[in-house]
């Protein structure tokens, strides 16, 4: 995807490593988001609901694809994956994990699916009015890819209000830190599922990451969820 070449790599790269996440502006255009968030509604589509409230993750709603994945969801996982393989790897060196990552996105499925992660894992999230997301880390299994997306579909102060993208850092006998990532319609978040490498005066460390999203205080807001394993 020409879309995916020309995202500035270098800087993405330079962001996650010096704060575990990374914005790549207007990766989606307008049509495309609302196309996106249209599917929403497309029982098909889907493999299964969770609504929110039920399980404590906060209140809304969210939705799994299921196989085969829509066109243009299928085809950002596939195209992003191995830019973030390369930082994956580099990561899991710097942190002495002895796991490397695939180049091609299908062989990591493969390995997944072998292992009994089967079920994908990309999502579209609905909030309304006093719907918020509790800080999470998306890890599903014992293959789990150290890196994901989320794409913002609607339009901030627009479409809903509230609503901000939050992530979380604890590092090693310290106060969590936290950040508010500001997106506009099609940017895309790119983040730490789990724990990042930082680097400390004894050398590396690692720093366990969560996210999350803010109350909304009004409208609607859709998100779309791009997480590269399949969850058992």
């Amino acid at each position: 995807m020409n879309r995916i070449d020309s995202i500035d790599w270098p800087r993405i790269e330079a962001d996650l490593d010096a704060q575990g996440w990374a914005v790549a502006r207007q990766l989606l255009v307008p049509a495309e988001c609302r196309s996106l968030s249209a599917l929403y509604d497309q029982d098909g589509r889907f493999r299964s609901t969770v609504t929110m409230a039920r399980h404590g993750f906060g209140k809304g709603e969210y939705r799994y694809f299921a196989y085969p994945q829509p066109g243009p969801v299928a085809e950002l996982r596939t195209a992003i994956y191995p830019r973030l393989a390369a930082v994956a790897n580099r990561w899991h060196r710097t942190l002495g994990i002895d796991i490397d990552f695939p180049e091609d996105h299908v062989d990591f499925l493969a390995r997944c699916h072998a292992a009994g992660q089967a079920r994908p894992t990309p999502l579209i999230l609905r909030y309304g009015p006093g719907d918020y997301n509790c800080l999470h880390q998306d890890l599903y299994g014992e293959h789990v890819f150290p890196l994901q997306l989320a794409i913002l579909l609607d339009r901030p102060g627009e479409d809903f209000t509230g609503g901000e993208f939050m992530l979380t850092e604890q590092r090693p006998r310290m106060q969590s830190r936290g950040s508010v990532v500001p997106l506009d319609q099609g940017d895309a978040v790119i983040f730490a599922v789990n724990q990042r490498p930082a680097q400390g005066s004894r050398g590396p460390y690692r720093v366990t990451m969560r996210h999350g999203v803010s109350t909304i205080r009004s409208g609607r807001r859709h998100t779309l969820g791009i997480i590269f394993h399949d969850a058992a």
